[in-house]
C-alpha cells in the first residue's frame, strides 16, 4: 500500500513539472508571435508629398521601397522619432541656377530657403539689390534666382564749356579772306550728378549741380571785305586802294616776307615802341626806321596794309621784312611769301 502511494506521488510531481514547462513554452511562443506580428507606423515627407505607411519592416530603406518612394543616386533621407511615430524625411537633390551681375552658376540644394542657399554660397545682397524670389521661399529643382544689383553713386566731374564764334567785317582784308582776331578757348564746367548703375552699366544720370569754373573765351574772326588793290599804271607812282583812296609812293620794293608775334606778352621794338600789328621789322640800311609803307602779297591773298619800320632782327638782311601778327595761328597761315612794298611819300 505504501508503494502504491509513493508511485502516485511521483507521478503527480512529474505531471506538475511537465505542465510548468508547457506553460513556459507557450508564453515564449506567444511573446515571439506578438513580436513577429507587431507593426510600425512611418510618416514619410517627400517635398510637398506626405505618406503614412504601416509595416513590419524596421529598415528605412525597406520602408521607402514598400511605400513606392525610390531614391536617386544623390538623394538622401533623415529619420527621427516624434511622439512614438517614426518620421522619414527625404532630401532630394535640386539644381538651382543663380544669375548674378552677368554671371550664371548652378548649385546643388537639398531643400532650403533662398536666403539659406545664398548665405551658403557666400552671395551678399548689397544695398539696392533685389532677388526674383522671396528670401523665405523653399528652393525647388530647376529654380532660377536672378539678382538685380542697382548701385547709386554720387559723381563729381568736369566737362568742356564750348566757346562761341563771332564774325566781324574787316575792310583791310581782301574779300573772302579770314583771320582770327581772338583765339577762342573752351571754358570748364564742374558737375555733380547722381548716377545709377545696373550690372556695371549706367542706366540713368541726374545732374544735381553745375558750376562754371572757367568762362569760355569768345573767338573773333575777321572777314575781309576789301577788293584787291589796283596797282597804278607804270610810271604814275600811285596806288588805288579798294576803298577808292589813292596812295602816292616814292618807290616799290620786291621783298621776301615772314611773320612773327609776341603772343599774349608785351614786346618792345628796336626803336622802343610797343610791338603790334603794323610795326614791322626791316633792314634799316634798306628801309630806314620810321618809313611808312603799304604791303601787299604777290598773289594778292594778303593785304597787310599800312606799316611802319620800327623793328629789326638778326635774320632780316637786305630785301627781307618780318610782319607782326597778333597770334601764332596767323603767323603759321602767312608763312613765307613774296610781297610788294610801296614806300609812301
Amino acid at each position: 500500500m505504501r508503494r502504491i502511494r509513493q508511485f502516485v506521488s511521483c507521478k503527480q510531481e512529474k505531471l506538475v513539472r511537465f505542465t510548468a514547462m508547457g506553460l513556459t513554452v507557450l508564453l515564449a511562443m506567444a511573446f515571439l508571435s506578438q513580436a513577429a506580428f507587431a507593426q510600425n507606423t512611418y510618416v514619410i515627407t517627400d517635398g510637398d508629398q506626405v505618406v503614412v505607411h504601416t509595416t513590419h519592416a524596421t529598415d528605412p530603406a525597406h520602408v521607402l521601397d514598400e511605400a513606392g518612394l525610390s531614391l536617386g543616386t544623390e538623394d538622401s533621407y533623415t529619420t527621427q522619432e516624434s511622439n512614438g511615430v517614426s518620421e522619414i524625411t527625404i532630401q532630394r537633390k535640386q539644381t538651382v541656377t543663380i544669375e548674378d551681375d552677368g554671371q550664371t552658376i548652378q548649385v546643388d540644394s537639398y531643400g532650403e530657403t533662398v536666403q539659406e542657399l545664398l548665405s551658403r554660397m557666400n552671395v551678399e545682397l548689397s544695398a539696392g539689390a533685389t532677388v526674383s524670389a522671396e528670401l523665405g521661399q523653399q528652393t525647388y529643382d530647376g529654380m532660377i534666382l536672378t539678382i538685380d544689383r542697382t548701385v547709386e553713386a554720387l559723381e563729381t566731374y568736369s566737362k568742356a564749356l564750348p566757346f562761341e564764334t563771332t564774325y566781324v567785317d574787316d575792310d583791310t582784308l581782301p574779300q573772302g579772306q579770314e583771320k582770327v582776331v581772338t583765339q577762342g578757348q573752351d571754358g570748364e564746367l564742374r558737375c555733380i550728378s547722381k548716377v545709377l548703375y545696373k550690372e556695371g552699366r549706367e542706366i540713368s544720370r541726374t545732374v544735381l549741380e553745375e558750376q562754371i569754373v572757367t568762362e569760355p573765351v569768345e573767338q573773333v574772326i575777321a572777314r575781309g571785305t576789301a577788293q584787291e588793290a589796283s596797282p597804278a599804271p607804270a610810271g604814275s607812282n600811285t596806288l588805288t586802294l579798294p576803298s577808292g583812296e589813292t596812295l602816292h609812293y616814292t618807290r616799290k620794293l620786291q621783298v621776301t616776307a615772314t611773320a612773327y608775334t609776341c603772343g599774349s606778352e608785351s614786346g618792345i621794338t628796336a626803336t622802343g615802341t610797343t610791338a603790334r600789328y603794323g610795326a614791322i621789322a626791316v633792314d634799316p640800311s634798306v628801309i630806314p626806321y620810321g618809313t611808312r609803307m603799304y604791303i601787299v602779297s604777290d598773289d594778292g591773298a594778303y593785304v597787310y596794309g599800312f606799316a611802319t619800320a620800327e623793328d629789326t632782327g638778326g635774320a632780316i638782311v637786305g630785301n627781307r621784312v618780318d610782319l607782326y601778327y597778333n597770334t601764332e595761328s596767323e603767323c603759321f597761315a602767312f608763312g613765307r611769301r613774296g610781297c610788294q612794298v610801296y614806300i609812301l611819300g
